[in-house]
C-alpha cells in the first residue's frame, strides 16, 4: 500500500474507533473493542473500503502502533473521546514522564496542569524524543516534565497502554517542570 493511502486509512481508524464509531453505524464494547469484519463491512457501506491486508498493514505500520487486533477484534488503544473502559491497571510509572505541547498553552497549563480535554486521560510520554514528536503536530514542540514518581506517591494513579503511552486522569501544575 502506498504512503498516502496507509495515512488515509490510519485517519479512518482513528476517527471511527476513537471518536464516531457510530458515523458509520459501527458499535465498540465497553472496552472499545469491535469485530474486524464488521468494521471492514461498515467501512464499505460508507464508500471507504479497506481490505484486510490493508488494515492489518495499517495497524503494524502505524508510527504510534495506535491500534490492536486480538481474536478478530480491533480498538484503538487510546485517545479516546466516546465513553469507553481500556480496563487497564494501575501501573507504577518511571520517575519522570513528558508532554509535548506549544507554547501558546503553557499559561492555561501553568493555572491548571494538563488536563485531557475531550479526551478521557491525559497522554504522557516515556521519553522526550516521543513528547517532542506529539508536541510537534501543532506548531513549535514544547517538552514539559512531569514528576511523575511523587505524583504516584501522592495517589494519582497511572496506566499504561499496549503501545508504552502513559495515561492519567489530570497533572496538577505542581507536578511540573516548564521551560525557564
Amino acid at each position: 500500500m502506498d504512503e498516502r493511502r496507509l495515512v488515509r486509512v490510519s485517519k479512518y481508524l482513528s476517527r471511527h474507533l476513537r471518536h464516531d464509531p457510530g458515523r458509520i453505524g459501527l458499535e465498540l464494547d465497553a472496552n472499545g473493542w469491535t469485530d474486524v469484519e464488521a468494521l471492514l463491512a461498515a467501512a464499505a457501506a460508507h464508500g471507504f473500503s479497506i481490505t484486510r491486508q490493508e488494515l492489518d498493514e495499517a495497524v503494524a505500520k502505524n508510527d504510534k502502533r495506535r491500534f490492536t487486533v486480538e481474536d478478530g477484534r480491533i480498538r484503538a488503544n487510546q485517545g479516546h473521546s466516546v465513553p469507553v473502559d481500556l480496563d487497564l491497571p494501575v501501573a507504577t510509572p518511571p520517575d519522570v514522564l513528558f508532554h509535548g505541547t506549544v507554547s501558546r498553552v503553557l499559561p492555561a497549563i501553568r493555572a491548571e496542569g494538563l488536563r485531557p480535554m475531550n479526551r478521557h486521560h491525559v497522554h504522557l510520554s516515556p521519553d522526550r524524543e516521543t513528547a517532542r514528536r506529539v508536541g510537534a503536530r501543532r506548531g513549535r514542540p514544547v517538552i514539559l516534565v512531569v514528576d511523575a514518581a511523587t505524583m504516584h506517591a501522592g495517589g494519582h494513579a497511572f496506566h499504561l497502554t499496549a503501545n508504552g503511552v502513559w495515561l492519567a486522569t489530570a497533572v496538577p501544575p505542581a507536578y511540573i517542570s516548564f521551560p525557564a
